[in-house]
C-alpha cells in the first residue's frame, strides 16, 4: 500500500509552528506527530527538511509524511515548495509525499517543470495546495497527483472568503479526478466528518489540534477585552 492509499478517509495532522515559537523544534514536532499517531492519525503534514527528519526517525517509514518547505521568495507570491531544490531536500530528508503551492499567482519555476521533476528525479508524489477551482483544474493538468483546499481563504483572490473551503471542495470533487484533501480551517471534529461526507479523500487538521501558540494568542485576546 503506497502512502496516499494509506491516508484514504483518514486524519492527517499538521503539526507545525511559528518560527519563533518554542515547540519550533524538530523534537517537539516529532513529539506531536507521535501523539496524532497514536490517537489514529493516519499521516502527518511538516514544514521544513530538519522536522521531516526528525519526524522520520521518530515515526519510522510506516507512517506517510507530506513534506513542504515554506520560503519566501522576493519577487513571488507562492511559498509553500517553491523550487525544486526545496522538494529536494523534503524528499532526501524522508517525506513520502511533496506538497507545493499550485495558486495561480507568480512563481519562480513553472508548475508542470517543478512536478515532473518530483516525479521523475525523486520518485514522489505531489499534493498541489489550492485557492480556486481555476487552480486546481491547471493542477491536475500539470501533473500533481492530490489537490488539497489548503490556501482557500489566504490569498488575495480569496482573502473574503474564510475557510474550510466546503464549496470549493465540493467543486473539486465534482470536476478532478484525483484524490481531493480538505485541508485550512477545520475546526471541530463534525467539520472533518462532513469534508469526508462531501467527498473528501482524507482531511488535513492543524491549528485546532497543534496551534499552541494561536490558541493562547486567541484566548487571551479574548479575557482581555473582555476586561475593558
Amino acid at each position: 500500500m503506497n502512502a496516499i492509499q494509506q491516508i484514504e478517509k483518514k486524519l492527517i495532522v499538521s503539526c507545525q509552528a511559528p518560527a519563533d515559537s518554542p515547540l519550533h523544534d524538530p523534537y517537539v514536532i516529532s513529539a506531536m506527530a507521535k501523539a496524532a499517531i497514536n490517537q489514529g492519525a493516519a499521516g502527518v503534514r511538516i514544514d521544513t527538511p530538519a522536522h521531516v527528519k526528525a519526524v522520520k526517525e521518530r515515526l519510522g517509514a510506516g507512517v506517510p509524511v507530506i513534506g513542504l518547505w515554506k520560503q519566501l521568495l522576493p519577487g513571488y507570491d507562492v511559498y509553500i515548495t517553491p523550487l525544486f531544490q526545496d522538494a529536494k531536500a523534503i524528499a532526501e530528508a524522508g517525506a513520502d509525499i511533496i506538497a507545493v503551492d499550485a495558486t495561480l499567482r507568480n512563481r519562480p519555476e513553472k508548475l508542470e517543470v517543478l512536478i515532473k521533476r518530483i516525479h521523475d528525479e525523486l520518485g514522489l508524489p505531489v499534493m498541489a495546495d489550492v485557492d480556486t477551482i481555476e487552480a486546481a483544474m491547471a493542477a491536475v493538468d500539470a501533473g500533481a497527483d492530490l489537490v488539497g483546499t489548503t490556501l482557500y481563504g489566504y490569498t488575495a483572490d480569496t482573502k473574503n472568503f474564510p475557510p474550510p473551503g466546503l464549496d470549493l471542495l465540493v467543486q473539486m470533487v465534482e470536476k478532478l479526478y484525483v484524490p481531493v484533501i480538505c485541508e485550512g480551517g477545520i475546526s471541530r471534529p463534525v467539520q472533518a466528518k462532513q469534508a469526508l461526507d462531501l467527498g473528501a479523500y482524507a482531511v488535513v487538521v492543524g491549528g485546532a489540534i497543534t496551534g499552541i501558540d494561536l490558541l493562547a494568542k486567541a484566548y487571551q485576546a479574548a479575557l482581555v477585552k473582555a476586561d475593558e
